[in-house]
């Protein structure tokens, strides 16, 4: 499936990718995207027509295709075992261009607003999927690993959850690991410039350091997946990780994401 290292260039309205050919030209479907990915269902809003559902599917498609690339995973772990559900244009929030819903597991892309944000997003999916597994929480209630990271949860022993705790402290830590990093002080920052808690939280800092580092891939430059990291009003106030830090957050990521898939690739 995801094997061609050939390099084009995709235009969809505004967005220009570059990266592997996985599709060599073919239209998909959203059922060939729970298909490939391992989802567990795909909502599609009743206001979306075929023209939209097509282009879509497509750049889903690719997004996920390259975020599989990236982290070195089979495309089936994307699904996150099969409890990830995900919307398009359905169930949306006012003025919100994606959202992560840990209720129903669903990951909704608004039709219009979504691009940019599913790197984002996945991570949320992500960290909340890997709570109960990394740490000694409920696995019926609401919880996230990097939260439980920082509230001192304790951590469920294992070799790929000690290299999960290490993706924290690469994140969250100075390099001696004895104070916050300077990430963390800037979201602090920001949150007293805006006046409420949003930047500084565990999850959102997380987020922001994952689809950072997405974006930062020197192979892989897919706007639908994820943007303006690198260049935003955002970016520019300090709410992304430099790209120092970028890149030491992202050899904790492959570090845990690489052995994890060849563990699921022995599965399969």
């Amino acid at each position: 499936m995801l094997v061609s290292e050939e390099v084009r260039v995709l235009k969809y309205k505004k967005y220009q990718r570059q990266g592997p050919d996985y599709r060599f030209g073919d239209q998909v479907s959203f059922h060939d995207v729970k298909e490939t990915f391992g989802l567990n269902h795909i909502r599609l809003g009743s206001w979306v027509e075929e023209d939209e559902k097509h282009k879509a599917a497509n750049l889903i498609f690719d997004s996920l295709a390259d975020l599989a690339f990236i982290l070195k995973l089979p495309p089936k772990a994307l699904g996150l075992r099969q409890t990830l559900n995900l919307a398009f244009g359905s169930g949306g929030q006012q003025g919100v261009q994606a959202h992560y819903m840990p209720a129903g597991r669903e990951l909704a892309l608004a039709k219009n607003a979504g691009a940019g944000a599913l790197a984002h997003e996945f991570w949320h999916a992500f960290d909340h999927y890997i709570a109960p597994k990394a740490f000694s929480t409920s696995p019926n209630g609401i919880s996230f690993a990097s939260s439980s990271w920082l509230a001192d949860v304790r951590a469920i022993s294992h070799p790929l959850n000690r290299r999960l705790e290490q993706v924290f402290a690469a994140t969250f830590l100075t390099g001696d690991g004895t104070d916050c990093h300077a990430y963390v002080d800037r979201a602090v920052a920001l949150d007293s410039q805006y006046g409420r808690q949003y930047f500084s939280k565990p999850t959102e800092l997380m987020a922001r350091a994952f689809e950072a580092c997405i974006e930062s891939h020197p192979q892989i430059s897919n706007p639908y997946l994820v943007a303006e990291t690198l260049s935003s009003s955002l970016a520019n106030s300090g709410g992304y990780p430099d790209l120092a830090h970028r890149q030491k957050i992202f050899s904790a990521l492959l570090a845990y994401f690489e052995p994890l898939g060849e563990a699921l690739g022995r599965e399969g």
